[in-house]
């Protein structure tokens, strides 16, 4: 018998010998061989772990030298370097955005939580590492160059003087002393009048400004001492808040018919104690003109300012963003409080060092020039809703 009848024979055995067998032994013998095959792929993954074969012992990034290249700043040791630093870094971010938009916003992002230039300068080194590899990295390479030498033309300045001419004059820095002795009265006052406590002060400042230089051998021993003047006959009080003008503003708070009522909350931060007085003129002066405590001239100043703006509002002209505008009409009154769609800056001209100001463009001045932010943070909202 041929070798392929005799194999072809022993299948037919096998299948008749199978088909014979009951249902639960063929599964017996189903699971028997499956269990073999399995315990056979264990035992042959166990050799193949053992002797290493699926080891990979990885390789050095082709980056790596790059990585290495990186150069820490120096000297980050004191707060006009960190600044150097950041500002760098900034104009690092500002070419990247020309090219990786998303880079240079999630870099913006992370520097706003670490406030770290080191950290920031090593984000934006990261992601050049693959910008080479772009055309759009070579323009971003090229174009920051570019602005570098072009900054190199003009080396930084070292002056000290404030591109804010008047904040140039020997009396700003005795009244910058002064507006922090009183910051915790301001922002007292902002707090119940439901003003920016930095709009007051702006205010403040305005006034303060041009009656030291109306008025400059009189007033500037007040100011020497950082204490601010008191004016005590026509305009009174830090804020030159004229008699009738405070009278104006306690009757819009009990007034809810009036364009300038400001609202229930507010009808009594200016109520007198009638018991203990007989003259409220009398009480009202003295509460405007009191040197060693000037909460109250703030208080009727953020009223002022609140009323106003209350008073434009509801006439269909919303001047909440304009503090140029708010300082005006604080200096020139209820009477020229008059709502329209041009709103201008201007009030009362103040001559310091030679030059004219308006009165509404000082109180701006100071509210934008980011002086005294400490104590008199900026806000978006100028006025509690």
């Amino acid at each position: 018998m041929s070798q392929e009848n005799s194999t072809n024979t022993e299948k037919i055995s096998f299948f008749r010998a199978w088909k014979r067998l009951k249902v639960r032994s063929k599964i017996y013998q189903i699971a028997l061989h499956l269990l073999t095959l399995f315990a056979i792929g264990i035992i042959a993954a166990w050799v193949i772990y053992k002797l290493g074969l699926t080891n990979n012992n990885g390789g050095i990034d082709p980056n790596n030298r790059y990585l290495a290249n990186y150069k820490e700043m120096s000297d980050l040791t004191d707060s006009s370097k960190i600044y150097s630093a950041q500002l760098q870094n900034y104009i690092q971010l500002a070419v990247l955005n020309q090219f990786f938009p998303t880079n240079a916003h999630l870099i913006y992002e992370a520097d706003r939580e670490l406030n770290d230039p080191e950290m920031v300068k090593r984000m934006v080194y990261a992601s050049n590492m693959y910008m080479q590899e772009t055309d759009n990295g070579k323009k971003f390479t090229q174009l920051l160059q570019e602005v570098n030498a072009l900054m190199g033309r003009y080396p930084a300045s070292t002056s000290t003087d404030n591109a804010i001419p008047w904040m140039n004059d020997p009396g700003w820095p005795a009244l910058k002393r002064a507006m922090v002795n009183d910051a915790e009265k301001i922002r007292k006052a902002g707090e119940l009048t439901g003003v920016d406590p930095r709009l007051i002060a702006a205010c403040t400042v305005g006034e303060q400004i041009r009656l030291f230089n109306s008025h400059r051998e009189d007033v500037k021993r007040y100011l020497g001492p950082a204490v601010m003047s008191v004016q005590s006959q026509f305009s009174l009080g830090v804020n030159g808040i004229k008699d009738f003008t405070a009278a104006a503003v306690e009757r819009n708070l009990k007034d809810s018919t009036s364009v300038f009522y400001m609202g229930k909350k507010y009808e009594h931060i200016l109520d007198y104690d009638t018991s203990q007085m007989h003259d409220i003129t009398t009480a009202r002066f003295n509460r405007l003109v009191d040197y060693r405590n000037h909460l109250y001239s703030f208080i009727y100043a953020g009223c002022i300012l609140h009323q106003t703006m209350l008073q434009w509002k509801r006439a269909g002209y919303d001047i909440s963003d304009r503090p140029d505008v708010l300082c005006t009409l604080f200096n020139l009154g209820f009477a020229a409080s008059k709502p329209k769609d041009d709103p201008r800056c201007g009030g009362s001209h103040v001559s310091v060092g030679g030059r004219i100001y308006t009165f509404g463009v000082l109180g701006n001045d100071f509210y934008y020039s980011g002086e005294l932010v400490d104590e008199f943070p900026m806000h978006k909202k100028l006025f509690a809703e």
